[in-house]
């Protein structure tokens, strides 16, 4: 049996004993990591830790401490009620404001992590607020950041486009960006059905933005608290100001410095604790441990199978089918599994090389085939072990975080089978009949 089999197999059963047992998923994929490497592959105890995600790390951490001291100072509570009277209280669109705002973000150039990092608590706070599904909330700002990411200028078109470029095949970077839009809009209308939205239209918020607010029916002036408003949330004090301009800083450093979010969110919120104390008193215990734990043991493990040549054997296997349309179609399938459980980042980059052998045949198109494997390797981005997912479940009210992970984890491994099946039909079937 090979190593990359064993590696396989050892990631089957990190999911069946954490499915069936207490054991903590994270732990679990750092001790089979210990495991593989000590015992498979000969690796030292540096080679295993060199898959740590120290970076996720700090954005996970970073961006929630960041949002915890913003949550307690009311910031957060501010920022939800520019946002309600953006949409004059329309709770069915913030969603859809959240979706824009994310798109935004990762057109012009930020990567996911950041923009997601950015919007995900200020979403989840509204969604709290005012009883929308923080699953809803939390898909539809993914799915966001993943609709702007292809854009010419963006981190994912750009990644896309030039190993495109590199391996010398036809490419279509408009084509790109407005298919991955269109498709992931069309998602969130889905999204939008299944999760609650409906129960949304008609909905008026109340003038408060704190967390007891309570929602008036349109026309019907009830509101769900008792038919007493909630106050006005208080104005900028200087806590909070410093708050509002350290998020923009998140923003103009990820989109115009390649600065990393998570260090600049930590930087932000050590300002905050210097100047006003009390509002940071918590805020690390309010960070998601679990959350990072898990996110970062699946990481760890899943390197360790890149540096194995496990991604690699998936793709040589699939290179010998003779098939291509079949092949195609299985390249996908790799890449969103894969993808929902590392960085659609290096996916992009590895995977699209990989269809090589496909297109040379001229049996199958390249534009048709690198659009489906892009959009396939990025509409997974909410699984929660995805970087977007795990921000998504960390900004979660605690009470609720554990349902949103498995509903995030359902809606993840769900996507990473429809989602190439769907690609595949819509842009590789045409362009090879």
């Amino acid at each position: 049996m090979s190593d990359q089999v064993i590696s396989i197999i050892a990631l089957v059963l990190i999911f069946a004993i954490a499915t069936f047992s207490s054991v903590h998923l994270g732990v679990l994929a750092i001790v089979a990591a210990f495991i593989v490497g000590s015992t498979v592959v000969d690796e030292s105890t540096d080679d295993i830790f060199s898959g740590f995600p120290g970076d996720l790390f700090v954005v996970l951490v970073g961006v929630t401490l960041l949002f915890g001291i913003a949550k307690s100072n009311g910031t957060v509570d501010w920022l939800v009620n520019a946002a309600v009277k953006a949409v004059r209280g329309r709770i069915a669109l913030i969603p859809w404001v959240m979706f824009l705002v994310t798109a935004v973000l990762t057109a012009v150039g930020a990567v996911t992590p950041a923009a997601v990092g950015i919007v995900a608590p200020i979403g989840l706070g509204f969604a709290a607020s005012h009883g929308i599904s923080p699953v809803l909330m939390g898909l539809f700002i993914a799915n966001g950041a993943s609709a702007g990411g292809f854009s010419p200028i963006g981190v994912f078109g750009g990644i896309t486009n030039s190993v495109v470029e590199r391996n010398d095949l036809p490419g279509n970077p408009a084509l790109l960006f407005t298919a991955s839009f269109l498709f992931n809009v069309g998602l969130c209308v889905i999204i939008f059905l299944i999760f609650g939205g409906r129960q949304l239209l008609g909905r008026i918020a109340t003038t408060g933005g704190g967390a007891d607010d309570g929602v008036a029916e349109r026309g019907g002036g009830t509101e769900a608290s008792g038919g007493i408003p909630s106050p006005e949330p208080p104005g900028l004090d200087l806590p909070r100001a410093l708050t509002v301009l350290g998020i923009l800083g998140l923003v103009a450093g990820a989109l115009f410095f390649d600065l990393d979010v998570g260090l600049m969110a930590l930087t932000v919120a050590v300002v905050l604790s210097l100047v006003a104390p009390q509002s940071a008193k918590g805020a690390v215990d309010r960070c998601a441990w679990s959350t990072v734990l898990l996110v970062c043991g699946i990481v760890t493990y899943v390197s360790q199978m890149e540096r194995m040549g496990t991604i690699d054997y998936l793709g040589e296997r699939v290179a010998d089918i003779q098939a291509p349309l079949l092949g195609a179609l299985l390249i996908c399938l790799i890449g969103a599994v894969v993808s929902a459980f590392a960085s659609t980042t290096g996916m992009l980059g590895a995977l699209i090389p990989l269809a090589v052998p496909f297109l040379l045949t001229g049996q199958v198109g390249a534009v048709g085939l690198i659009t489906a494997l892009a959009i396939s390797a990025s509409v997974v981005d909410a699984s929660p072990f995805s970087t977007s997912g795990a921000l998504i479940t960390a900004n979660t009210p605690a009470d609720q975080r554990d349902l949103v992970f498995r509903r995030l984890m359902t809606w993840g491994l769900g996507i990473a089978v429809v989602g190439p099946l769907v690609t595949w039909c819509l842009f590789v079937v045409p362009g090879s009949l």
